[in-house]
């Protein structure tokens, strides 16, 4: 279940002033029952790669409790049974994590929800729980109200449009950010699998020996070329109360109209 994810992530902001930009970055998907056994990588120490538990959820340990904790809130108690993390690791200890996905199974493997983590500059954290539909096929859609401060650029009160093909031979993200006129910015995420073995990651870190700094220059270096095309700063509101909104599965929703 463990692998290493090569994926070209690309956002485009299409009003009040076009601006795009494209990288290349490495995700793992690791399995929070059984960590991958590569050298090279390591669990909440040090390594050439590692998973720091306390950059996600709530930021306590078992992070695997933290994210069953919020799936029996939303009443998805069999969601928990397995539960997979496609995130940045860190590179040398360093790194920042604009988004993570948890993938949450049941006991018989089936997908049962998607937890989109979102963290910002700011040393806040927020995730968007969307359940999936028994029997669901890819691409899964759900829909979330934005209620979680991100870009100082974007305003709030917008909504998520979210279109995922979960981890596979590939995975894919598509983010639809969009208000009452339509989208404001589109994202992506698409990379194809390969084994999470030592050999691997010594050639990601070898493509990407700047991963460390390359996340948070690139967040700057955009958000200073966005305020020179006079886009100017909105104002951040505090944090939501709770930890994770509540999103909405389309999927089942048009299998329901395919069905009729």
């Amino acid at each position: 279940m463990n692998a290493l994810y090569t994926t070209l992530v690309t956002h485009t902001r299409t009003r009040p002033r076009r601006h795009a930009l494209a990288y290349r970055l490495p995700y793992l998907l690791l399995d929070l029952d059984a960590m991958p056994g590569a050298a090279l990588f390591s669990r909440n120490r040090f390594n050439l790669f590692s998973l720091y538990e306390r950059d996600h959820g709530g930021g306590t340990l078992p992070l695997r409790a933290w994210v069953r904790a919020r799936l029996d809130e939303a009443g998805l108690h069999e969601a928990g049974a397995r539960i997979t993390l496609l995130t940045l690791p860190r590179f040398l200890g360093l790194g920042f994590n604009p988004l993570s996905l948890f993938f949450c199974h049941n006991a018989e493997g089936a997908l049962c929800a998607v937890l989109y983590e979102v963290n910002n500059t700011f040393g806040q954290r927020h995730g968007y729980l969307c359940p999936v539909a028994p029997g669901a096929a890819a691409p899964l859609r759900h829909t979330a109200e934005k209620c979680f401060y991100v870009s100082p650029f974007m305003d709030m009160g917008l909504r998520y449009r979210f279109t995922l093909t979960p981890p596979g031979e590939a995975v894919g993200l598509h983010i639809a950010v969009e208000d009452e006129a339509g989208t404001l910015l589109r994202a992506t995420l698409a990379g194809a699998r390969q084994p999470l073995t030592d050999a691997a990651l010594l050639r990601a870190a070898l493509a990407y020996p700047l991963l460390s700094v390359k996340v948070l220059a690139a967040i700057y270096w955009e958000a200073l070329r966005i305020w020179l095309k006079g886009i100017r700063l909105r104002p951040r509101p505090p944090a939501p109360a709770a930890p994770v909104t509540p999103g909405h599965d389309l999927t089942r929703h048009d299998l329901t109209r395919r069905a009729v």
